[in-house]
This record gives structure tokens, C-alpha cells and sequence, in this order.
């Protein structure tokens, strides 16, 4: 019996430290130590997304500023200074000041866009062009005869970069809508 004991007891020593060895492995790959990081999933593709939309409204003194203030630990005066800036709405400016201090951009040049031409009178095409914006529950939707892809995309240009006024003149220009409809439609281009 006494012959048994000592080779039990380097089985049990054995096993002893192959489980401590495996909960060490295993813990060092729960924390992200040895395991393969896995790719982004959508959520944080569309943080990564609104961060870099987020950045771009912003000149590079205000780009500064605002990540002065995320660096300091002021996230609500950071919110305050983006609200002030674009004059969106606090849950928006949240959300963005959020995805600036997530996903770190920095300030680039905002390329100039171009102007929709002013012609005498806009071209017509031979078929009806469908634009169609919306956010949340609200659609908002313009066809016209005088619109394509190109005229179109410069008119989204001019929304995002925060020329509304431009955008709604252009839009009215190149379909049967009022100005106010034009609006509400461009109102909802912005993000």
C-alpha cells in the first residue's frame, strides 16, 4: 500500500497543475491576452461611421476644443460646445461627442463644394428621378423630371456640409416642391 502513495500523490501534483495552468490560459484569453481579437461588428462600425461624419462638421479650432475638453474629463461641456456648433439636438450631440471620445478622429480638411450650377432654366430628362429621404417615422419624398444622380448628390453635399440654404434653393430649383417642403426634405439630409 505504502508503494502506491507516492506515485497518487505525483499523479494528483500532476493534475493539480495542469488545471491551474489551463484557468491561467483561459483567463489570459477572456481578457484579451493570447485569443485572436474578433472583427467589428455593426455597432461599432456605425460609431466608428458617426464619429468620422461627426468630425467632419467641425472647423479645426472647434475640433480642438472639443477634444480639449474630452481630454480634460468635461463631457458636458464638450456636448455643449458640439450643440452650440451645429445645433443639433442634445441626445444627437451626446451620441456624437460620445463617438468622438470612442473612436478618436482627426481634424481633416473639409473639401469645398461645388456650387449647383445656376442656369437660365435647369434641364429636363425624359423620366422622373426619385429622391427619398428619411429619419426615424418621418419619409420625406421629391420626384421630379429636372433631378438625377449628379444634381442630386451635390444637393446632398450641400446639406451635409451645413450649406442648407444652398441645398434648399437648388432642390427648389430642380423640382415642383416649395421651399418650405424643400426644407423639411434637407432637414432630413443633415445627418
Amino acid at each position: 500500500m505504502e508503494s502506491l502513495v507516492v506515485p497518487v500523490l505525483i499523479l494528483l501534483a500532476v493534475v493539480a497543475g495542469v488545471i491551474v495552468t489551463y484557468r491561467a490560459v483561459r483567463g489570459r484569453r477572456a481578457s484579451g491576452g493570447g485569443a485572436p481579437s474578433r472583427p467589428a461588428g455593426p455597432a461599432q462600425d456605425q460609431a466608428t461611421e458617426l464619429a468620422r461624419a461627426t468630425a467632419g462638421k467641425l472647423s479645426e479650432s472647434e475640433h480642438r476644443r472639443l477634444y480639449a475638453m474630452i481630454a480634460q474629463g468635461q463631457p458636458l461641456a464638450a456636448i455643449r460646445l458640439y450643440r452650440e456648433v451645429t445645433g443639433e439636438g442634445l441626445r444627437a450631440s451626446r451620441d456624437a461627442v460620445g463617438a468622438l471620445a470612442a473612436h478618436p478622429q482627426p481634424y481633416r480638411q473639409q473639401e469645398p463644394v461645388e456650387a449647383v450650377q445656376e442656369d437660365d432654366e435647369p434641364q429636363r430628362f425624359p423620366y422622373r428621378y426619385r429622391a427619398i429621404a428619411s429619419k426615424g417615422d418621418v419619409t420625406r419624398e421629391v420626384s421630379s423630371n429636372m433631378l438625377n444622380d449628379e444634381i442630386y448628390g451635390r444637393i446632398r453635399s450641400l446639406a451635409r456640409s451645413g450649406d442648407t440654404e444652398a441645398a434648399v434653393t437648388a432642390l427648389t430649383r430642380h423640382s415642383d416642391i416649395s421651399p418650405v417642403e424643400a426644407r423639411e426634405f434637407i432637414a432630413l439630409l443633415d445627418d
